[in-house]
């Protein structure tokens, strides 16, 4: 890799990402249901039907899993804690989730990495979902009592905690295209979700607050996009693109407020009053969590629904998600997130990687793919340092191949191999690569 550890400040803090629902098992420990195992028993919805029942037995397997972060040489760990795991009915709390993550953090902090906490990755427990779920406002409620539990077992000991992560994908994703649970095509379905999820992460903050919790942020996804060429229309639907995909979270989360490209399709679909909530919404935070992917091209459709958008992928090489590698596009948001947003408050890259069609042969994964992707991107975020961004870490996502949610465990996104048949876990050459480029 084109860089090494004494590039970056001092203290950066160099780490790897995962999920609860993705990697831990979910017929373990008590979980109660959520609406991924229900969205995935529908038909067609999740490639081969498959869900997080078993994923990488991280639950029983997380000390081998830790030992490989510290024999990286990472510095911290970026988790997620399963509100179904800890209140099965979204409500209840469940000693055995929560005798869990407490061992889990002191399993952290015993091979000296640094907890990064993430409250929600995306598994509303099943019972929630079945009274709504984020298109209800009392879940924002029932998120703040999750908030209050879980904080109070392990919140003396995590180094950060992020309220919700990705709320995009939680929201339009899932309540407008439809492509993950709860898997709705409706555009009132959809503006609820959008701003609900905002609600909770304000009310997620006001709990957090009243307990005296610091370094306390929310993790949101950004999309690189531009215009697909030089005209008006294309111009048009790209500003609308940038305002749904973009602006949406954080300029709600930073200045109170709903970029009005996107109010042209959601406004008269919103919850009544909804502008009383955005004081607590926009509430101070600590830190802002980045994730980044791709690059995408953007005209207009006149023919479609509102946003009368078209999308297609940039030119560039692709990943085996089909997704353009464009690590530009990460050097350019972590400077306008700065420049615009959020000023010299610490800015950390959770979540950036690829997948791969890796194949174990004699033994050991060949992926120089993976390592030219990890070290153009830790290039992009050196330039955004040196353009005066305050970014303090870099987490790859993922530790481990893991469940990747509608496409199953068909993506590999890890940089530690996992078979899915025997659960045995093989570094791939990427990992190699990055501990030889952090090592102190």
């Amino acid at each position: 890799m084109d860089f090494k550890r004494a590039d970056f400040p001092e203290g950066f803090l160099f780490g790897a990402a995962t999920a609860a629902y993705q990697i831990e098992g979910h017929q373990f420990g008590g979980a109660g249901p959520t609406h991924w195992d229900t969205f995935a028993a529908g038909p067609g919805n999740v490639v081969r039907g498959e869900d997080g029942s078993l994923a990488c037995d991280h639950y029983h397997r997380y000390a081998e899993d830790l030992d490989l972060l510290k024999d990286a040489g990472m510095d911290a760990y970026r988790f997620s804690t399963s509100w179904a795991r800890v209140m099965p009915d979204g409500r209840t709390p469940n000693p055995e989730g929560l005798d869990f993550y407490d061992r889990l953090v002191d399993a952290m902090l015993e091979r000296g990495l640094k907890p990064f906490q993430t409250l929600y990755h995306w598994e509303l427990p099943a019972a929630l979902a079945d009274k709504g779920g984020w298109m209800n406002r009392d879940t924002c409620n029932y998120f703040g009592d999750f908030t209050d539990v879980i904080t109070d077992r392990i919140g003396d000991r995590v180094q950060a905690i992020a309220t919700i992560n990705e709320p995009w994908c939680i929201a339009y994703l899932s309540h407008f295209l439809g492509h993950h649970a709860p898997g709705l095509q409706d555009i009132r379905a959809a503006a609820r979700a959008m701003h609900h999820i905002n609600l909770a992460h304000g009310i997620a903050m006001t709990r957090l607050r009243s307990r005296g919790m610091k370094n306390c942020g929310i993790v949101l996804n950004f999309d690189h996009t531009e215009p697909q060429d030089s005209s008006k229309e294309a111009a048009g639907a790209t500003a609308t693109w940038d305002a749904i995909m973009n602006r949406w979270f954080i300029e709600a989360v930073t200045k109170g407020s709903y970029p009005a490209e996107a109010m042209e399709g959601f406004a008269r679909h919103m919850p009544d009053n909804w502008e009383d909530d955005m004081p607590q919404i926009s509430q101070p935070i600590d830190f802002l969590g980045v994730n980044y992917y791709t690059r995408h091209k953007v005209t207009a459709d006149a023919e479609a629904v509102w946003p009368h958008i078209a999308s297609k992928e940039g030119p560039g090489d692709k990943t085996q998600m089909g997704w353009e590698i464009y690590p530009a596009g990460l050097q350019s948001f972590l400077t306008r997130l700065s420049r615009d947003y959020v000023g010299d408050m610490p800015i950390y890259v959770t979540e950036n990687g690829m997948a791969w069609d890796d194949i174990v042969e004699n033994g050991a994964v060949f992926d120089p793919e993976r390592t030219r992707f990890i070290s153009d991107h830790m290039q992009a975020t050196l330039a955004a340092i040196a353009a005066g961004v305050n970014v303090q870490g870099f987490f790859y996502w993922s530790l481990l191949d893991n469940y990747e949610w509608a496409f199953g465990y068909e993506k590999r996104f890890g940089m530690i191999h996992v078979d899915f048949e025997t659960l045995k876990r093989t570094p791939k050459a990427s990992y190699h690569a990055l501990k030889a480029a952090i090592a102190r």
